[in-house]
């Protein structure tokens, strides 16, 4: 993995700062077994703020190409990755336990001041992958039936 993007998270959602970049995904080493090959970048943003609530915020937003292995068929297909999530901050742990067993759907974390931004990226792409990609479509017979034939002589 590339060298970590350190941030205060707690200053960087109160102070509201923005901050954008690529990173390639042969850097998010963590993905490369569920991956077909590691070319291709991920774009992401992170951007401080405040809920609704007034608690501080990271808001990740992720866009990307990958070539996953279709678990039908065993060949490369395609699949477009956009995330978009936001991580509620907190700097007590009690009242994290409670914040999240009053909202079901919040996603929160301790404040940390050596927060790991690639890190966070990473995590959020093993979120949005597919367990068991498959092609959309049907895969085609040919390469069905030469998986069939490869797995029954082996």
């Amino acid at each position: 993995m590339s060298n970590p993007i350190l941030i205060d998270s707690l200053d960087f959602a109160n102070q509201r700062r923005h901050m954008a970049g690529a990173i390639a995904l042969v850097d998010l080493p963590r993905t490369h077994d569920l991956l077909a090959h590691t070319e291709g970048e991920l774009s992401w943003s992170l951007e401080g703020g405040k809920d609704a609530l007034s608690r501080s915020t990271l808001h990740l937003r992720l866009a990307g190409e990958f070539s996953l292995v279709c678990q039908r068929c065993l060949t490369p297909m395609p699949f477009r990755l956009e995330a978009d999530s936001t991580l509620t901050l907190f700097t007590n742990e009690a009242r994290l336990e409670s914040a999240c067993e009053d909202d079901d759907t919040l996603d929160a974390v301790m404040a940390d001041p050596a927060f790991d931004v690639l890190a966070l990226i990473e995590d959020e792409v093993l979120l949005g992958l597919p367990m068991a990609p498959r092609h959309a479509i049907r895969c085609s017979w040919v390469t069905l039936h030469w998986v069939r034939r490869s797995s029954s002589s082996a």
